[in-house]
């Protein structure tokens, strides 16, 4: 019986670990006078390659999509019919994936299918993806960080920064 409890002590720590590596995080805007809002986890380099071929993310079983974060899939919210870099975006909710078969060159993906784990994608379930455009920071991002902001009365940015990438796409509200 001390066995038991001390393996199930041990699990629950090393789960403990797991999440706390990679914090719960979130970002929201209010465009237009609607509200976007995102929730994801926050994973760090932490001394290793991220992205490309050997990389961690090249290990997930979901490769090239990437859950655009770490644990739970990446959930996005919006009360408005949104122009996301030309993908038609209806109000509600999706998950979000980036495509990053090229590590220079992503893809914004709004999945129809919410509440999953992060490792489970469905490309059937795709309500479309827009390209983002690609930069380089000054210096490399430790943590990984989405933003959204406004960038106008109705337009915004959603930004992706991680490890040696800025991945951005512009919004439009409807």
């Amino acid at each position: 019986m001390k066995s038991v409890v001390m393996s199930v002590a041990t699990l629950a720590l090393s789960a403990g670990l797991a999440l706390a590596q990679s914090p719960s995080a979130n970002t929201s805007a209010t465009i237009g006078g609607k509200a976007l809002s995102i929730r994801y986890s926050a994973p760090s380099v932490r001394g290793r390659k991220i992205f490309g071929a050997g990389g961690l993310l090249s290990q997930d079983p979901t490769y090239p999509a990437w859950r655009a974060g770490a644990n739970s899939a990446t959930a996005f919210h919006t009360d408005a019919d949104l122009d996301i870099g030309g993908l038609q975006v209806p109000k509600g909710d999706y998950t979000l994936y980036a495509w990053i078969a090229d590590p220079d060159n992503w893809q914004l993906i709004l999945s129809k299918e919410t509440g999953q784990w992060g490792l489970t994608y469905n490309a059937k379930m795709d309500l479309g993806r827009a390209r983002m455009t690609m930069s380089k920071p000054p210096a490399p991002i430790e943590t990984y960080k989405m933003t959204l902001s406004s960038t106008g009365p109705k337009t915004g940015e959603l930004k992706l920064e991680w490890e040696n990438h800025i991945a951005s796409v512009p919004i439009a509200v409807k």
